[in-house]
């Protein structure tokens, strides 16, 4: 006979034990997301801290402690926002020079207002399908199981012997994250060497746009609707400068990132609100424009140029005088070097689980990370989710989550994580 010297390696077994452990506990993950979809965090009004202390409740149930890290009152309504709580559970595995890399795993909890058009309750949590309905199933409580159940399995399976683990669930993404992850660094609460913060499951995104929001006030003077010589309309006014505003799509589309995934910049205007009757010449306008900017631009000469255009064209409308006021500046998130070995980790496993490749590249919406990349962090973006934002209806009606992919994601991460601190 003659003998067999082929063997399965230690890891390979280990991955398996893994996927097992996610595949017995999958229907607790998928209760733990209905419970986190449950519990509203509409944003504005950004009423946030009773979803924190529920979610710190339902880990604690799972024998994992989270810190509860409130924003103060005065800071998050002069935001306006109406409450901020953050969490943070920390797990330990080595000492001394092994108690690094600390990977921190980040997901939002704070979302946009359901909108009109479901047809499941924005709240129900409701599994259809394989799929589970629900206002930020995909963006982003489906990650805060995502993550939680991939770090409860490491632990299960695993049990790693050095590094740190760290779950950062925030709540002030919509906002722009000045008050989620970039508080909770510029207070020193943590600081993690690698970052893996909620995403899609198809793609690691490794850049974004940035992002720069406006609030401009178009001042006329009022009059009566049967007089209106007598009067400056700021309506007409605002039309004038918002046709000057969209002229610079036309250019912007020939400026191109080299950067997949991410195409051109690009301005829209989301609001606008003025007036006070039918029979009365506008007095004010006032309305918000969104600029996207690749990672290649420079927002300080995008804002300069944006600010130029508004008043030239301003100057050229008699007794129209504007007001500008800046409401966000999030900085595009570029690739940083550190970032190798998490790209390499959720590639492979993802290819593996997914049976396709997963490519790394970039997206054109901006996130909270660049908070994280700001302070030399390095970070992707990889989670629970289809493969456009399109499909998951995130920021629709009838937002939804494939419970296939969420059990598969969860695994990749388990995986990833091992590879990190096994």
């Amino acid at each position: 006979m003659v003998a067999n010297n082929t063997h399965t390696p230690p890891d390979t077994d280990r991955y398996a034990a893994l996927d097992a452990w996610i595949d017995q506990h999958f229907d607790e993950q998928v209760a733990f997301l209905q419970q986190l979809v449950r519990v509203p965090t509409d944003t504005p009004p950004g009423n946030n801290a009773p979803h924190a202390e529920r979610t710190a409740e339902l880990l604690a149930d799972m024998g994992l402690q989270a810190e509860r890290l409130p924003v103060p009152a005065a800071e998050v309504q002069a935001y306006g926002m109406e409450s901020i709580t953050n969490l943070i559970v920390r797990r330990r595995y080595g000492a001394g020079a092994d108690a690094h890399p600390i990977v921190a795993l980040n997901a939002h909890g704070d979302v946009v207002p359901p909108g009109e058009g479901w047809t499941h309750d924005p709240y129900g949590a409701q599994i259809e399908d394989g799929r589970i309905y629900g206002r930020a199933t995909a963006v982003s409580k489906g990650d805060f199981t995502t993550f939680t159940f991939a770090l409860r399995a490491l632990e299960a399976v695993a049990r790693p012997t050095r590094g740190q683990l760290e779950l950062h669930f925030t709540y002030d993404e919509e906002f722009g994250g000045e008050l989620g992850p970039g508080w909770l660094l510029k207070h020193g609460h943590t600081r993690p060497d690698l970052l893996i913060a909620a995403g899609f499951s198809y793609e690691v995104v490794t850049a974004h746009n940035g992002c720069l929001q406006m609030e401009v006030t178009v001042h006329g003077k009022m009059a009566h609707a049967a007089v209106p010589h007598t009067g400056v309309d700021a309506l007409q006014g605002a039309v004038a400068l918002l046709n000057a505003l969209y002229a610079l799509n036309t250019r912007y589309r020939t400026v191109k990132s080299s950067v997949a995934g991410i195409d051109h910049p690009y301005l829209n205007v989301g609001r606008i609100e003025g007036g006070t009757n039918t029979n009365v010449v506008p007095g004010k306008v006032v309305f918000k424009l969104d600029r996207r900017m690749i990672p290649e631009e420079n927002p300080a000469e995008v804002e300069a140029e944006i600010l130029a255009v508004l008043r030239e064209t301003a100057a050229t409308l008699p007794g129209i005088t504007i007001d500008t006021r800046r409401l966000l500046l999030a900085n595009a998130m570029k690739p940083l070097p550190g970032n190798a070995p998490l790209v390499a980790a959720l590639q492979r496993h993802g290819q593996a689980l997914f049976g396709q490749a997963i490519p790394a590249m970039g997206t054109p919406l901006y996130t909270d990370v660049r908070l994280y990349a700001e302070q030399g962090i390095p970070g992707v973006i990889y989670g629970a989710g289809p493969r456009t934002v399109l499909e998951s209806h995130a920021k629709r009606a009838d937002e939804r989550l494939e419970l296939d992919d969420l059990r598969r994601a969860t695994k990749v991460i388990a995986r990833a994580l091992h590879d990190l601190l096994g």
